[in-house]
């Protein structure tokens, strides 16, 4: 059977695997292990996309910033606002982490 078009499991013991990670040094080193460096360049690329998405920035600007395609940054964009709400979700705990950790409220 063909498992390109099927969704992947939210049960997978992977995702399970990726919150026992304690570092950022460990994350980076697992998701090297597990990924091309193609596919971190391209998961690198739509986490940036996103947050100068987040940010307010226009799509050409984003082009040039960051030398993602115009499909790449309009299907970041539907996640973005039509998705699961998990790029928001950690913008804002970053955002909170870099707050408390410069002592504002």
């Amino acid at each position: 059977m063909n498992n390109r078009n099927k969704r992947s499991n939210p049960e997978h013991e992977l995702y399970r695997a990726i919150l026992k990670l304690e570092s950022v040094e460990e994350c980076y080193n697992f998701f090297v292990d597990l990924c091309t460096v193609s596919e971190m360049k391209a998961m690198e690329q739509r986490y940036e996309v996103a947050k100068l998405l987040n940010q307010g920035m226009i799509y050409n600007d984003i082009l040039d910033k960051t030398g993602a395609s115009s499909a790449t940054i309009s299907r970041v964009n539907r996640s973005l606002n039509y998705g699961t709400d998990s790029y928001r979700t950690l913008f804002a705990r970053l955002q909170a982490e870099d707050e408390a950790a410069e002592g504002k409220p």
